[in-house]
């Protein structure tokens, strides 16, 4: 991938300290996804932050899959991360790693963890370990079996790993402090039982080790220098070092922490996304309403957009809102110079040129983009019946109108000037034909006679046109932050998706599913790729000219 220009901040001020002091002599980071669920625009910030610091350092970066829920875990997202971190111009060191991989080791490091003194099996159902780790002001009491012996909880631990417990009858904690200030050491957790097929290990195992006890140790078993990770995980470096102090492990990543990327009007918690999906609330991981990699990509955005939004955000230890016009910006300011044009109608209304002859198509020549000649130029054809927005037409209007009016002129883009004469209506009053007349001598220039046509608009010919189906895209939710509603769904926009019927010109019946356009005078747009045919052209809206929304604002 072409190298995005390095910025600095607090981390890579770290790393230089690091580099410098000979502490690290080669920066080694990875991206750490839990496979349960479609990466979404957060994980990009990560993705950039860590493939990005490796590239910039000439160091690595793996791709190591934290998979230690196989209730929730999927090859399918294990694919689509994959696929997403490729997209996002990056490749990982080596193969894909899985936190799968160390089952062994983990369950070793468990091991001597009980023959150290500092892990038990409890007995307690979940509530009451629940009730045992008090509360933020409250300690937590110990277990009634934190003393027991260390045989016995090898013994324990060992009839566990033979699945002769059922599930959420036992499980293995770390032996810590249960008066601890910080609830992350209040003897966690570090084993519990499972008996679920793993997408990686198979039917191996029934003892699953937590994600707090192995992605430290799957950090420091890889040589990880510099561990990334968001605020969310301040409190449970304890933990990690808490784990990796007391087993037999030569390397000590360093984890550094940063804040999340929070968006206004979406959510980013994987919990609700999949709420989303399951509920059938969009039509799933991809739908281009989601903030997922997969939804934005089929949306539209281009990797070097995303990118640049990351870049943009910086990286900090302050949590805030992004606003959602900042990504939207990346994705404008990119199509406005490299999108080619095209026509398109939405909404469309029938015009007849009745002074135009019968029968004659024109090869009329329309620039790809009206900065860029480099684009060079296609064939639009033009005929005497063409279709025009019915919101680009009026019987009357006042000066501020720039637009089609009855007895007044506009032109059409790259071809004539004409003038509306009259139309036709159905019984309800719609207006169903524009007839005008047009200027012959106004192609690719202004009236002779020096008269002043301000107004342009687009349009499609007709007999050429192809019919097609915009999907229009808004905010997904009402609200800047619907994660902090009790009932998130109640906020959901009913406008977040609107389908259009019209026509493109006939050169985009071969676009392709990766090829941005701008429809001029409405937006930029892509071809569906999941739903798009020859037969059925659809096409959906990746951003718009322009922000309306800090317009309204």
């Amino acid at each position: 991938m072409a190298a995005d220009a390095p910025r600095s901040n607090f981390i890579r001020q770290i790393i230089d300290k690091d580099l410098a002091s000979g502490k690290h002599s080669q920066v080694h980071t990875r991206f750490p996804p839990e496979p349960n669920g479609f990466l979404h625009i957060g994980h990009a910030k990560s993705i950039v932050l860590n493939f990005g610091i490796a590239e910039d350092y000439q160091g690595t970066c793996n791709l190591r899959f934290d998979d230690t829920n196989p209730l929730k875990e999927k090859v399918d997202f294990v694919n689509s991360i994959q696929a997403d971190v490729r997209w996002l111009g990056f490749e990982w060191e080596g193969k894909p790693r899985y936190s799968s991989n160390y089952f062994d080791q983990l369950h070793g490091f468990a091991v001597e963890l009980i023959e150290k003194g500092l892990a038990y099996v409890d007995f307690s159902s979940q509530d009451a370990m629940r009730e045992m780790r008090g509360t933020l002001k409250e300690p937590g009491v110990n277990s009634p079996y934190r003393d027991t012996s260390i045989a016995e909880n090898l013994k324990h631990f060992a009839d566990m790993t033979a699945g002769k417990h059922e599930e959420g009858k036992a499980a293995l904690r770390a032996k810590i402090d249960m008066s601890s200030p910080f609830m992350v050491l209040r003897d966690p957790v570090i084993y519990r039982v499972r008996f679920a097929h793993h997408h990686q290990t198979g039917d191996k195992w029934c003892v699953y080790p937590m994600y707090d006890f192995t992605h430290c140790i799957s950090d420091a078993l890889e040589g990880i220098t510099h561990s990334l990770c968001t605020l969310e995980f301040q409190d449970n470096r304890r933990l990690y070092d808490w784990v990796l102090d007391n087993i037999s492990v030569d390397s000590h990543p360093q984890q550094i922490e940063f804040s999340r990327l929070n968006l206004q009007y979406t959510v980013m918690s994987k919990r609700k996304l999949h709420l989303l999906v399951e509920e059938g609330k969009v039509s799933g991981w991809d739908d281009p309403r989601m903030p997922t990699i997969a939804g934005m990509r089929r949306r539209g955005y281009t990797p070097s957009s995303v990118r640049e939004f990351c870049h943009r955000i910086g990286v900090t230890k302050m949590d805030n809102q992004v606003e959602m016009s900042m990504l939207e910006a990346c994705i404008r300011d990119e199509l406005n110079h490299g999108a080619p044009r095209a026509l398109a109608v939405l909404d469309p209304v029938r015009l007849v040129i009745e002074n135009y002859p019968e029968g004659e198509v024109e090869a009329l020549q329309a620039p790809n983009h009206p900065n860029d000649d480099s684009m060079g130029t296609r064939e639009v054809p033009f005929s005497r019946e063409i279709y025009i927005e019915r919101e680009d037409f009026r019987e009357s209007a006042n000066k501020k109108y720039k637009r089609l009016v009855l007895e007044k002129e506009v032109r059409l883009r790259n071809a004539y000037v004409v003038k509306a004469e009259r139309v036709d209506k159905d019984v309800d009053g719609n207006i169903t034909t524009i007839y005008c007349t047009y200027d012959p001598e106004t192609l690719g220039t202004d009236p002779a006679d020096g008269r002043k046509v301000k107004g342009v608009i687009h349009w499609v010919a007709a007999e050429h046109a192809q019919p097609a189906e915009f999907r229009l895209y808004d905010r997904l939710f009402q609200v800047p932050n619907p994660a902090a509603e009790d009932d998130f769904f109640s906020t959901l926009n009913p406008d977040s998706l609107v389908i259009k019927q019209g026509f493109v010109e006939p050169s985009m019946a071969a676009a392709a599913a990766d090829q941005p356009f701008q429809f001029e005078r409405i937006g930029y747009f892509c071809v569906d790729s999941q739903d798009s045919s020859a037969e059925h052209l659809v096409f959906n809206q990746t951003v718009g000219l322009r922000d309306t929304w800090n317009d309204q604002a």
